[in-house]
């Protein structure tokens, strides 16, 4: 019984992945390949203990998605992963002088941050989990503590012998495990606040991508603006690196929102102390609410996340007259794309919703046409217009937030409409607190090709999320529950058949694309690539987080090997 338990799918597709990646570290990045593989077992042993136990569940802690496993050994390699390939990309072009070992440092620094987040969120869930449990002197207890020592010895190691300054050291150990103390409040944060919407793995795979996207903007914006202390300086040199005002733009205008509702419920509470109102619930209240909303949010978009973008970049002109001016430089292309998506997204969105409201058709088909129109419209631009395409996923992205918020909050007038329409394609993923799965197809799509900004010799690797989930994911959902049969478990749905239409749909795209793009002198290894297409086709049939998130990345990470 153990060992059926051990050896779960999800699991084995993990373990390839992750193996896959330490086989393929060069010696230069040795320490790195270590850490992952060390983080890797760590993550194992912890999953492997908190599914195990059954005198103290994990619902005693948490109360996380139903359905979902713990995913905790997923969600925390993710991101360390993608790390590490994007390192041995860059590492190749330092080897072959298209770059500098500056973008080179700055990402070994950025995996850092990422696995000791993720190190530092397994280390509390080991702690909080062995306190209350039976099991402190079992063989997962003593191999997650040994992961443990050993991680934290690699750490010291390898920055220790880059520098032989010990104060540079301690310095870089602080910032980075200050990440990982943010990683273990936000976690907590995030399962407390939106209970029973995300699984552990999910919660950290949100988790860590926003600590290291507010911890960039931290040490962005110190070292643009020469920080006083010494420490800072010696952590933050690598962040002085020139930005392209693209990203720039992208980054404040996500965070700015990601930081808005705090804002917003500090000053509804100091209204609420001032207000000589003796109820709450009166339609005054909520049309007052509803007009400090819309002020606040101005305030932020228009002066105070446009004031930081004017600190670490150097706008001549109001960021958002850029934005237009950037638009206008090419104005028959990209007025013609915006064009175009606005009316594919009106079209689709229109039919969509009446089909909803008035047909039987199954929820999980009709949400797969939303993939295909992904495909008609990001695939164009990302051949044609790949950097206005960026600055388009932010707008998108900066939209869907700020829905998302009137739709939580019930902002009048769009708040109670927003919740409506929203709820027309929710699944069992979404709840009426967090609807998120619009959020994780947009992302799917968007963070590959942002992660293929600047150097990337593996042409295929931005379209990771949009074959991945536009094609893959689409067919083996609609030729699964139409003709699969021979189902992966005997408790789940997906089917043999699905999986297979997924992969060769995949490998079918990838064909077509290659001869397109095939403006650089690599040659498609296609070993590599069926490897990568068989990985994410099963990674999709086996488990049970929120793919949309996981597959694209995963893919994107094997096709930069």
């Amino acid at each position: 019984m153990a060992s059926s338990s051990f050896l779960t799918g999800e699991r084995a597709v993990v373990a390839l992945f992750i193996s896959r990646i330490v086989f393929s570290v060069p010696q230069s990045l040795l320490s790195e390949s270590l850490s992952l593989s060390l983080l890797s077992l760590l993550a194992l042993s912890v999953e492997i203990s908190v599914d195990a136990s059954s005198s103290v569940p994990l619902s005693h802690f948490f109360k996380t998605r139903p359905g979902a496993s713990s995913g905790i050994f997923l969600g925390a390699v993710t991101l360390p992963g993608v790390m590490v390939s994007k390192l041995i990309q860059m590492s190749r072009a330092v080897s072959s002088n298209q770059s500098g070992s500056e973008e080179l440092e700055i990402l070994q620094l950025l995996y850092w941050v990422t696995s000791a987040s993720c190190y530092t969120v397994l280390a509390s869930l080991c702690f909080i989990f062995y306190q209350q449990s039976d099991c402190k002197n079992c063989a997962t207890s003593r191999c997650s503590s040994s992961c443990i020592a050993l991680y934290f010895v690699v750490c010291c190691v390898s920055f220790a012998v880059k520098s032989h300054s010990g104060w540079y050291t301690a310095a870089i150990l602080l910032w980075l495990f200050s990440h990982g103390y943010a990683a273990v409040k936000l976690i907590q944060n995030i399962l407390h606040t939106f209970p029973a919407c995300a699984s552990i793995g999910e919660a950290l795979l949100v988790t860590v991508g926003l600590v290291i996207y507010f911890g960039d903007m931290l040490a962005c914006t110190a070292a643009k603006s020469h920080g006083y202390f010494t420490a800072s300086k010696l952590v933050t040199v690598p962040y002085g690196i020139q930005r392209s005002e693209v990203s720039v733009i992208i980054q404040g205008l996500i965070i700015g929102l990601l930081l808005f509702p705090m804002l917003f419920k500090y000053m509804l509470q100091f209204l609420e102390r001032v207000s000589l109102a003796s109820s709450r619930d009166t339609a005054d209240n909520h049309m007052r609410r509803s007009c400090v909303f819309y002020i606040s949010l101005v305030g932020v978009l228009i002066i105070a996340v446009p004031s930081w973008m004017q600190l670490v970049q150097d706008f001549h002109v109001h960021p958002f007259l850029w934005v237009l001016d950037f638009v206008l430089s090419e104005p028959l292309k990209r007025l013609s794309l915006c064009i175009y998506w606005l009316v594919v997204i009106y079209v689709s969105v229109i039919r969509f919703y009446n089909i909803s409201n008035s047909s039987k058709i199954e929820r999980i088909l009709l949400r797969k046409y939303y993939h295909l129109m992904a495909v008609s419209m990001f695939v164009p631009a990302l051949i044609l217009q790949p950097k206005f395409l960026d600055l388009a996923f932010g707008a998108a992205l900066a939209v869907f937030l700020m829905l998302e918020i009137i739709r939580i909050w019930r902002i009048w007038p769009l708040g109670q409409l927003v919740h409506q329409f929203m709820n027309a394609f929710t699944d069992h993923r979404d709840t009426d607190l967090l609807v998120v799965s619009h959020f994780s197809l947009l992302l799917g799509c968007a963070l590959p090709i942002w992660l293929s900004s600047g150097f990337n010799d593996r042409p295929l690797a931005p379209f990771a999320g949009i074959l991945s989930l536009g094609i893959g994911d689409t067919m083996a959902s609609v030729v699964g529950y139409k003709y699969g049969v021979l189902r992966w478990s005997k408790t789940g749905k997906k089917t043999i058949e699905g999986t297979a239409a997924g992969i060769t749909s995949v490998l079918a795209a990838c064909s077509i694309l290659l001869p397109l793009l095939a403006t650089t002198r690599y040659v498609q290894n296609w070993f590599s690539l069926l490897f990568a297409v068989t990985i994410s086709g099963l990674l999709e049939a086996y488990t049970a987080q929120l793919d949309n998130a996981f597959i694209p990345l995963v893919f994107y990470s094997l096709l930069c090997l």
